[in-house]
């Protein structure tokens, strides 16, 4: 095992969970949470927050839930005001990793 896994990360579980919807609108609940290694229930609580606050909003489409991103929003730490969400999904969900 990695000497370093579990100890921190760059990323928050809120930035892990969109940017499995970026890569997937349609994915599921337990398909994020098996992505970002955590539970649904933790997953409904954040995807819940990240409506509230205008990173997306849920669509149905019949039975499924689909997730349409609000990229526009900036992030909210006041280290990086400004910054706009689609930098990120950009960097994350690009072919080339961002290089």
């Amino acid at each position: 095992m990695n000497e370093q896994a579990g100890q921190w990360g760059f990323l928050t579980n809120h930035a892990r969970v969109l940017l499995v919807i970026a890569r997937d609108p349609a994915s599921r609940l337990r398909d994020i949470a098996a992505a970002c290694h955590i539970t649904e229930r933790t997953v409904l609580s954040i995807v819940t927050d990240l409506e509230r606050d205008g990173y997306l909003r849920r669509e149905r489409e019949g039975r499924r839930t689909r997730y349409v991103l609000c990229p526009d929003g900036a992030l909210r730490h006041p280290a990086e005001a400004g910054v706009p969400v689609h930098d990120l999904l950009k960097l994350f969900t690009s072919d080339n990793g961002g290089r």
